[in-house]
């Protein structure tokens, strides 16, 4: 009985530290394949993985401009997965936001984490809601959307966003607030997730 127990325990054990190697192969080979991605776009590149605690590891890259300026943004593992394995162009795509955020002059570092809950607060009422209601009106103007703040019983605080004018099926998409909160927080748009879901109520019923 011993024995079996000892046996099983120490399979177990193998087999979570083979899970663990695999994992950690998958994180160097997804940073690896970020960094040729982006080296084919820029010449001066740097990248590190970061672990987010709801999110799991984020890769965050650095891009240098030719005035040694530096741009900085974050991608999830999931999604880059899912763009390496893709027909799709990921370079391209990876490119893309770096291309966005040099239209900064002089650098773009990541933003500064609230340090309290007071100030992450303040962030998400004075500057991430008002920018993805900003950019949701301008998009799909002079259209009326609906956009704003709602409870959601699974997700808790969720920014919802829809088409009045559309009164049959689905006509809202609505996003966890701290997924467009961790998005902000890499130097990406939030409000790109809000619009991809408008776009596709708006597929749906065409």
């Amino acid at each position: 009985m011993n024995n079996n127990e000892t046996t099983n325990a120490e399979v177990n054990s193998n087999q979570v530290t083979d899970s663990d190697e695999k994992f950690a192969e998958l994180i160097k080979a997804v940073h690896h394949n970020g960094l040729i991605a982006l080296k084919s776009h820029f010449e001066n590149v740097e990248g590190q993985v970061l672990n987010q605690e709801i999110y799991g590891p984020v890769f965050v890259y650095l891009v240098k401009d030719d005035s040694n300026n530096g741009y900085v943004c974050g991608f999830f593992l999931r999604e880059l997965i899912a763009k390496f394995q893709s027909d799709s162009d990921p370079a391209q795509w990876m490119a893309s936001f770096f291309i966005e955020l040099m239209k900064s002059e002089g650098g773009k570092d990541l933003p500064e984490r609230p340090a309290s809950e007071d100030e992450a607060k303040a962030l998400i009422d004075k500057v991430l809601v008002p920018q993805c209601i900003a950019a949701i009106r301008e998009e799909f103007a002079p259209e009326q959307v609906h956009a704003g703040l709602d409870w959601n019983q699974e997700h808790g605080p969720v920014f919802e966003a829809g088409f009045p004018a559309i009164r049959d099926g689905n006509n809202v998409c609505a996003v966890p607030l701290h997924l467009l909160y961790t998005h902000f927080l890499l130097n990406r748009d939030p409000a790109d997730l809000i619009l991809q879901g408008m776009y596709k109520i708006r597929e749906e019923h065409e």
